[in-house]
C-alpha cells in the first residue's frame, strides 16, 4: 500500500518522513487558502517523491513551481480540465483529487481516464480538501475504471485495520494529514510511524 502524508510545511519533517523510507509520497501545498499553504521551497528528497498540491492553478505557475521546488507529482485538487491534466501529464505525473458524496457519479471520471496516473477520492467540502472529515468508503465499491486510486478523508491511526481490509482492485494507497497532526502543518511523526507499522500488520 502506498503511503502519502500531506500537508508538509517544515523542512525537519520533510527530511524526517524521507529518512523513514516507508513514506512513499510527501505532499506539500501551493494553495494559498490552505492553512498549509508552504511559503518557502523545501528542499528536495531522498527516499520519497514529493507531491505539489494546487488548485485551479494554470499549467504555467504548475509547472513554474514544480521546477523551483524539485516536485515529482502534481496533485490537482480543483476544478482542472482534461486537458489541463493531460498537459500536465506530459511533463509529471498527475493525481486529480475529487470530493465524494453518496451521490457522486463516477462516470465523470472517464474523461480523465487516460490523462492521469492516480485518481485521489477525499471528503466533498468546498475548501477543497483539508476537512479532516471522512466519506462513506463504501461508495468505492461502484468505482469501475482502471486508474488505480488513493483515499483520503479524515484518515487516523484507528482506521488501519478497516484500511487492510479493502479488497478494491485498483486501490492503491492513502493520503493521511489532519488526523495525524498536532496543528496545521505540523505532523506527529511517532504517530505516523506506528501508523504504517499497524498498517504492515497482517
Amino acid at each position: 500500500m502506498l503511503i502519502k502524508v500531506c500537508g508538509i510545511t517544515q523542512e525537519e519533517q520533510l527530511r524526517e518522513l524521507d529518512e523513514l523510507k516507508s513514506v512513499d509520497l510527501i505532499g506539500t501545498i501551493y494553495y494559498e487558502k490552505s492553512k498549509r499553504y508552504v511559503r518557502s521551497v523545501l528542499p528536495a528528497t531522498n527516499h520519497s517523491n514529493k507531491v505539489g498540491v494546487f488548485v485551479n492553478e494554470s499549467c504555467e505557475n504548475i509547472l513554474n513551481i514544480s521546477a523551483e521546488h524539485s516536485i515529482d507529482l502534481v496533485q490537482l485538487h480543483g476544478n482542472e480540465t482534461p486537458i489541463a491534466c493531460k498537459r500536465l501529464s506530459e511533463k509529471l505525473k498527475v493525481i486529480k483529487a475529487f470530493g465524494l458524496s453518496d451521490s457522486f457519479d463516477f462516470k465523470t471520471l472517464e474523461k480523465y481516464q487516460d490523462k492521469v496516473d492516480f485518481f485521489l477520492f477525499d471528503t466533498l467540502s468546498p475548501e477543497y480538501g483539508g476537512s479532516g472529515r471522512k466519506f462513506d468508503w463504501s461508495i468505492i465499491d461502484q468505482y469501475y475504471l482502471s486508474t488505480p486510486f488513493l483515499l483520503s478523508g479524515g484518515i487516523r491511526f484507528s482506521d488501519a485495520k478497516e484500511l487492510r481490509s479493502i479488497k478494491h482492485p485498483q486501490f492503491y494507497g492513502i493520503d493521511i494529514n489532519s488526523g495525524f497532526e498536532t496543528q496545521p502543518g505540523i505532523k506527529n511523526i511517532e504517530l505516523i510511524k506506528h501508523f504504517i507499522d499497524e498498517l504492515n500488520n497482517e
